[in-house]
């Protein structure tokens, strides 16, 4: 097929019926940012991967959270349509009924062809995406992927600082919460006497030009260059019997084997993973799904920090300059007055983003996991099933109050209760209309499911070898 005139999400009908047409979105409409709401078995993945394939196809550099492990499945957008493709991926995959192996590759491989084959999707097309993009894989605190050093924003200083030195701040004391968390310590920015001690320290040397190693702050923390924090001598604010333990937890850290796996990898550099390179547009996943959930809110929490400098440095455009997606946001972006690390940079994401060209796409199960803010500043939603009444309600009074159709609340809310599996309501504000039923087209990746820090190894391995 030809490269479309913007993102080929799918088919779109009227709500009210008639003929099905493809929609082509423009990808600047991503700019105000997108919301994808379902529940489980909705296709809200397979939609979240779609969008992601046309972005990249669309030359748009995307970085992509991943919290369930599905993401990594874009390395799967296997060269052909032969069955040897599907083999090494059926472990895990295949329900006790299954046919036998061999069967049941040649069967997803037909499946393939022929799903692609009605969006007029063949192996060229397939070619072309691989051949101009560029995929990693981090895995923070694993080398199943590429490993992230999850502290270079506090140990290595950061070109952000010359150029907006509050987000930089932000993301130095989020760097300090996660040792402080590590070192089982209280890791609250406003209430931690150790975290503001850390972040006074770390500070006066980036601002200096020099890194924050943690050796260099251990050293600090028993002999601090500075008489004062705040309106207190040092030694009161924090006592020199507290600080030698602080420093004898640090080098404890600092010796642990499992904890240099923090510190080593790729740098938490976001200009670098947006940057072309040979031709080809960039993809990052940064797969946090073998964390735990607290690990994951405080890597996280750094991670979007630094993706708020960047966006912050950049100049002003009306154009989608790179696309921000996060699957799966449960517990990160809770209503008030919840607060977790990952809140306040993702809000200040979905406001400021669109002013520099960087969209932000989200999904979850349950639009109760949303900060209202979240919501009123999406300007793209896709609306699957919803499991209860509750979660239809928070979203079609939204919906009908932008709808130039005049559907009520009630209309709304009632064809979103008959949506099949795999069918949308969107709402997109840029378009007229702007209430459309979609149905997606299918993903050029095998959507597999939640894919092991042993799959994401192996899935790299392959990759490498193809290339």
């Amino acid at each position: 097929m030809s490269r479309p005139k913007g993102l080929y999400l799918g088919a779109a009908v009227a709500p009210t019926g008639g003929d099905a047409v493809p929609l082509h979105v423009p990808p600047h409409h991503l700019v105000t940012h997108g919301v994808v709401l379902g529940m489980t078995g909705s296709g809200k993945t397979g939609l979240l991967m779609v969008a992601v394939e046309e972005a990249l196809r669309a030359r748009v550099p995307v970085i992509m959270i991943d919290v369930k492990g599905d993401l990594p499945n874009l390395l799967l957008a296997f060269p052909s349509f032969e069955a040897r493709e599907f083999t090494p991926w059926l472990d895990g995959h295949s329900p006790p009924d299954a046919p036998p192996a061999p069967n049941l590759a040649q069967q997803l491989a037909d499946e393939r062809r022929n799903e692609l084959g009605k969006w007029n999707i063949g192996p060229a097309d397939i070619e072309a995406f691989r051949g101009n993009t560029a995929i990693r894989v981090l895995t923070p605190g694993s080398t199943a992927g590429e490993p992230l050093h999850i502290l270079s924003a506090l140990e290595q200083r950061a070109r952000s600082w010359d150029a907006d030195p509050e987000a930089s701040r932000a993301a130095v004391s989020a760097a300090i919460s996660l040792v402080l968390r590590l070192l089982g310590r209280d890791p609250d920015p406003a209430r931690s006497r150790e975290h503001v001690l850390l972040s006074v320290l770390a500070e006066r040397r980036l601002q200096q030009g020099q890194p924050a190693e943690l050796h260099a702050l251990l050293d600090e923390v028993l002999e601090p260059p500075l008489e004062r924090i705040g309106a207190l001598d040092t030694d009161d604010f924090l006592p020199l019997k507290e600080r030698k333990s602080l420093a004898a937890s640090l080098n404890t850290l600092l010796a642990s084997p499992t904890f240099s796996s923090w510190r080593q990898g790729a740098s938490l550099d976001v200009q670098s993973w947006l940057t072309p390179r040979d031709g080809k547009t960039p993809a990052t996943i940064i797969s946090v799904a073998h964390l735990d959930d607290e690990e994951r809110t405080l890597v996280l929490g750094v991670l979007l920090e630094e993706i708020l400098a960047y966006t912050r440095s950049l100049p002003g455009t009306r154009h989608l300059r790179a696309l921000v997606v996060f699957d799966e946001v449960y517990g990160m972006l809770p209503p008030h007055p919840a607060n977790p690390p990952t809140k306040r940079p993702t809000v200040a994401l979905m406001k400021q983003g669109r002013a520099f060209g960087v969209g932000v796409l989200i999904a979850t199960q349950n639009p109760m996991d949303l900060d209202y803010r979240t919501l009123s500043n999406a300007g793209f939603w896709a609306i699957g099933r919803l499991q209860t009444d509750a979660d239809r309600e928070r979203v079609v009074d939204s919906l009908a109050n932008e709808n130039e159709e005049g559907s009520s609340a009630a209309e709304l809310a009632a064809r979103i209760r008959r949506l099949a599996p795999r069918w949308f309501l969107v709402r997109n504000v840029h378009a007229t209309p702007n209430t459309i039923l979609l149905r997606p087209r299918w993903a050029l990746s095998f959507l597999r499911g939640p894919m092991t820090l042993g799959d994401i190894r192996r899935a790299r391995e392959g990759t490498s070898r193809q290339g």
